[in-house]
């Protein structure tokens, strides 16, 4: 008996083994568009055989099957019926927190509402032209939903970012729409405000007052590179209370060697302040919210207070616009959201020693490579991310042509204090060309196809 149930299990197991080989060989990706016959590479080594224990933990990935074999695939699974229990409407939870974009969705992203746009905006002044350009394409590669870009810039950039952008591949162009506009202040001193802290930078703060017609936005430097889907961030929006109208950052997590707590004279959110380059606005409630001040006993709408409470603290300011959005969230701590230091990581991070949590677990979300660490050799690790992406063919395979190179690069930074801790950089834009890569192949193979 005992011999029989063994040749049971011995039978089972092997019948088993037959039906995930059956359905992993049907369930084969597609390579990318772009890729010809090239193979995803094994991201455990560098080039010529060269590896570092830090990248141990990366899995090689199988390479893409040949077409005749993902058209079979296809053709079978597009015959299958929903599996029972499912409700097609609904998504998976395995697929994730943040992921609510249903297979097939991309296909049809010109028809998407106007709700469902997600609003970019960014300010280039001088020579930001390249910077904010590499931004957007960072943005433009990882992002489900169709976004909309809303650049200020100096009259003179405005042929140049229309020129570049219709450059990009129309794969790419289908999936966003853009306005140039001028650099204007609706308040006070046009060239006082242009001149505050870095050149155009206090735009943001009229943001509200400029785009009437736009409910919720993003705005980030022309120094920030997205390692994941904006997607993921704009679902902060629905995470704000009742009160709140802005996220932004911590300006640093240990308050000893914060710059407020340190040398600022003037108030301040918290206690250490918060980075103003990644800033996540719901425009509406700020339009509609009258705002305690130290000027007035009652409350002032946004824009009647930028120019007076500019006026009061013009001479106890460092960081322009950032610091009169501390002021004006120290007297509203309640109408703002705090959100991660991954979703606005910076070399404070890194340079004196790790000291974002959330990027040692989760990976960093959102790069701010503020002080000019792109353009110099302060700090390589942020720069070999900044030239990945730049030199990257659009329409190429991800893994080959820039998760490859960049895990190369971080071979060469391991001996700074950033270069030390490459899994914090690497960890989440890998997860993401993965969600990338498995999301076209749901488009390939047809809605009834699920994982």
């Amino acid at each position: 008996m005992k011999l029989y149930c063994k040749v049971v299990a011995i039978l089972l197991c092997l019948g088993s083994l037959l039906l995930l080989y059956l359905f992993v060989g049907n369930a084969d990706e597609p390579p990318l568009k772009g890729a010809g016959d090239a193979r995803w590479l094994p991201v455990s080594s560098g080039p010529g055989g060269r590896a570092h224990p830090l990248f141990a933990h990366f899995q090689p990935v199988r390479p893409a099957p040949e077409g005749a074999a993902v058209a079979a695939a296809a053709a079978q699974i597009s015959k299958r019926e929903p599996r029972l229990g499912r409700n097609p409407g609904k998504r998976s939870p395995a697929r994730g927190k943040f992921a609510n974009v249903r297979p097939g969705e991309q296909k049809h992203l010109k028809e998407l509402p106007s709700l469902q746009w997600m609003h970019l905006a960014v300010v280039a002044c001088g020579n930001r032209l390249e910077e904010t350009l590499i931004m957007l394409k960072s943005a433009v590669l990882f992002s489900y939903r169709k976004l909309k870009f809303h650049i200020f810039a100096e009259d003179s950039l405005k042929p140049e970012f229309e020129k570049k952008l219709r450059e990009w591949p129309s794969s790419y162009t289908k999936k966003f729409d853009y306005n140039v506009y001028p650099i204007a202040f609706s308040v006070g001193n046009a060239q006082e405000w242009k001149k505050l802290f870095k050149p155009c930078a206090a735009q943001r703060l009229f943001l509200p007052v400029i785009l009437k017609d736009v409910d919720s936005l993003l705005y980030v430097d022309t120094d920030v590179l997205f390692l994941r889907p904006i997607d993921d961030i704009w679902h902060f929006l629905k995470e704000f209370n009742s009160t709140q109208l802005a996220a932004m950052a911590p300006e640093h997590e240990i308050p000893k060697i914060g710059w407020y707590s340190r040398f600022a004279r003037h108030p301040y959110y918290g206690t250490t302040g918060v980075n103003s380059g990644v800033m996540l606005m719901n425009l509406t409630r700020i339009r509609n919210t009258q705002f305690k001040n130290s000027m007035i006993p009652t409350g002032l709408m946004w824009e009647e207070m930028l120019y007076p409470l500019y006026q009061k603290y013009k001479n106890y300011i460092t960081w322009g616009d950032q610091d009169l959005l501390n002021i004006i969230f120290y007297f509203n701590p309640e109408c703002l959201y705090v959100f991660p230091c991954q979703w606005n990581y910076r070399p404070d991070h890194c340079m004196y020693g790790s000291n974002c949590k959330g990027a040692e677990e989760e990976g960093i979300s959102v790069l701010h490579g503020n002080r000019g660490v792109y353009h110099d050799d302060k700090q390589p690790t942020f720069k070999a991310l900044y030239e990945v992406i730049r030199d990257f063919p659009f329409e190429d395979n991800l893994f080959q042509s820039l998760y490859y190179p960049l895990q190369s690069k971080f071979l060469d930074t391991v001996h700074t204090l950033c270069g030390r801790i490459p899994q914090v950089f690497l960890k989440q834009i890998e997860k993401t060309m993965k969600k990338v890569y498995e999301n076209r192949v749901i488009v390939h193979m047809g809605a009834n196809y699920r994982y």
